[in-house]
């Protein structure tokens, strides 16, 4: 006997409406981290014209000028808005549902900073947003009708935990001994694997409070939050000195869920239930967002502009027009 689909759709969110809510509470965090990153953005564009350029990243006087600077104060308010909607989204929604909707505040923060540096985005540009949005779009769409929420047990965490001090460690690593070959790219894609986990950390926290499961395991879990919240704030700040926000923040919308549902998936086990084809799904949207990313990093005009200033004179090279 067949079925209506929308019938199907609307069993799925009153099974719990929880999830709906949630799904809202994201979108509306969507909204503040893209205002967020701009402001932010303004503010450290402001403290790099103002102290002598480096090419190892964010020193201690530039960041604590940062503190100085009004936008970056409020920008940097309305992201740990964003966070508090995100965690309350978390309680109430599965990882993979909730994580992937960030990326509307790609779209957001794409208008904004065109309207702001009055550079509107090439066709290049709109295709790859459309890429991460769209790709991460599909994930999330599959992921709402597959997933469900599980208690983290503790040998789960205990991977999740081990898995983030091996990451740190190589962050470390290349920061120390590579720092001077860095880019925005990398400082996007560390940042938002370190986001990853501080996403992934905060739902195990969520979860083992509601079960009344608050112990050591899990005061470690909040610490090693903390640590990866605060290195990949560093990296964020680096990536704003190096690229346009929109930039930024696709690296973060795209990268940061990827691994947290990939974190998801494979140590919590939220898509258990899934069928093949929607395992293939997840790995066509996530192959999708990611291109669109590095797309974009190669296509913005902001980006192509910062290239041929930052390009030595004897090493001219013509950039083709998109």
């Amino acid at each position: 006997m067949f079925t209506d689909p929308i019938d199907d759709v609307a069993q799925v969110f009153t099974q719990d409406p929880r999830q709906v809510l949630g799904i809202f509470i994201a979108l509306v965090g969507a909204v503040f981290m893209s205002v967020g990153a701009q402001l932010q953005h303004r503010g450290v564009v402001k403290v790099e014209k103002s102290t002598a350029h480096s090419d190892s990243g964010l020193n201690v006087k530039q960041l604590g000028l940062l503190i100085a600077r009004p936008s970056w104060v409020l920008g940097t308010s309305m992201l740990g808005l964003a966070i508090l909607l995100q965690l309350i989204s978390l309680s109430l929604a599965p990882l993979i549902v909730v994580q992937p909707l960030g990326a509307v505040a790609l779209v957001i923060t794409s208008i904004i900073n065109a309207r702001v540096t009055h550079k509107g985005l090439n066709r290049a540009s709109i295709i790859a947003v459309s890429m991460c949005v769209g790709g991460v779009g599909l994930f999330v769409t599959i992921a709402a009708f597959t997933a469900i929420d599980k208690p983290v047990q503790t040998d789960d965490l205990i991977i999740i935990l081990i898995i983030l001090a091996v990451v740190l460690l190589v962050f470390a690593a290349a920061f120390i001994f590579l720092r001077r070959r860095f880019k925005a790219l990398f400082y996007i894609l560390g940042a938002g694997v370190l986001y990853g986990f501080v996403a992934t950390l905060a739902k195990v926290v969520i979860n083992r409070v509601q079960n009344g499961n608050f112990e050591w395991l899990t005061f470690v879990c909040l610490l090693g939050l903390l640590l990866a919240a605060g290195v990949g704030a560093y990296f964020v700040q680096n990536a704003y000195s190096s690229g346009p926000p929109d930039l930024v923040i696709a690296g973060l919308t795209v990268v940061d869920p990827l691994v947290a549902v990939t974190i998801g998936i494979v140590v919590l086990g939220e898509a258990s239930q899934a069928p093949l084809w929607a395992m293939i799904a997840f790995a066509v949207a996530g192959v999708i967002a990611i291109w669109g990313v590095f797309l974009l990093s190669r296509v913005h005009p902001q980006q192509l502009v910062d290239d041929v200033i930052d390009a030595p004179p004897s090493g001219e090279r013509a950039i083709k027009p998109v």
